[in-house]
């Protein structure tokens, strides 16, 4: 008997030890390099939890919940007023941007003049939409002379604004420096909806393999930020193949959501692509393709090569967060 009494109170007090050191921490006062007191103070304080999104609030209510969404990309390099007054540009912004509820445009001259502003304005204008727009700011370096911003409909996608930034780039190393941003579907309710964060990239072709390289490690800082999302999606002009990625590629798990598709007008390269991974964003719904502008707006491809080399790429995903594969 005495000998399971000892047991026991041995088990309760292990138990006891783990919990106060799993709770609380011992911490010394020193002053003039002597010990004056010992403080006993709860763990919590040197933990910070992941920062809740602070979600923007939409001017418009959100529509009625869909399976499935769309994001896209177009690198459209030069997308300056010029670009955008010319009747073929602005029909093939028009046609395109609706298509999707989410759409990278890559190639404003930095810095952003107000564009993004006039292509908002043009759709929801000609088509009725309620598309807003996202950029990081002014640019990081003065080597960023190339500059992203994402299109999206607010019906649709919401943003957290507290997210969206350049990624740091104080040595200039990017051309396009990498836009991020976080973003949740409308439509389903909040605690379900599918949230992801996006890093849209332009790569400089002269300098494919370093940005590789580069672009490995922005991944990862995302991935690893702590803001509690899992769901990390790379999405631009690579200027490469899905099997030519060098570091980027060799992360665990990664996929490319195009295999074997030409992304430009002439059909000559593979060189866009969404990027994610496989196991972790199980909520893309094997569904992506290259958006044949010259069908689609009944141009020739002479007349589409004169104002843009890439064309529109695009993935579909769940609406709703696939919780069965965490």
């Amino acid at each position: 008997m005495a000998k399971t009494a000892l047991a026991v109170l041995l088990a309760a007090l292990a138990i006891g030890a783990v919990w106060f050191g799993w709770n609380w921490r011992v911490e010394r006062e020193v002053r003039d390099g002597q010990t004056v007191a010992w403080h006993i103070v709860p763990r919590t304080s040197e933990t910070s939890a992941a920062p809740a999104a602070a979600w923007a609030t939409p001017s418009v209510p959100a529509r009625s919940p869909t399976p499935t969404f769309r994001m896209a990309g177009f690198c459209v390099d030069g997308l300056d007023d010029a670009k955008l007054s010319h009747p073929r540009m602005s029909e093939v912004l028009l046609q395109t941007v609706p298509q999707f509820e989410l759409i990278a445009l890559i190639g404003f001259p930095a810095p952003i003049r107000g564009e993004p502003a006039r292509i908002v304005d043009a759709v929801n204008s000609a088509a009725g939409k309620h598309y807003a727009w996202i950029a990081g700011g002014e640019p990081n370096h003065s080597n960023h002379h190339i500059l992203s911003a994402v299109l999206y409909d607010q019906t649709a996608i919401e943003v957290d604004p507290a997210t969206v930034h350049w990624v740091n780039d104080p040595a200039g190393a990017f051309v396009c420096p990498p836009l991020v941003a976080q973003f949740r579907v409308r439509g389903p309710p909040p605690e379900q909806a599918f949230t992801f964060r996006l890093i849209v990239v332009r790569v400089d072709p002269r300098r494919a393999d370093e940005e590789m390289s580069l672009l490995a490690q922005v991944f990862r800082t995302v991935r690893d930020e702590p803001h509690g999302e899992d769901d990390i999606i790379l999405l631009g002009a690579l200027e490469t193949d899905e099997t030519r990625l060098g570091e980027l590629g060799r992360l665990p798990d990664l996929t490319a959501a195009l295999f074997g598709a030409p992304s430009t007008v002439r059909g000559t390269r593979r060189a866009d692509n969404i990027l994610f991974q496989r196991r972790v964003t199980s909520e893309f719904n094997h569904r992506a393709e290259v958006f044949d502008v010259m069908r689609h707006c009944r141009i020739t491809v002479d007349q589409a090569a004169e104002l843009f080399e890439h064309l529109p790429f695009w993935a579909e995903f769940k609406s709703f967060e696939d919780r069965s594969a965490r």
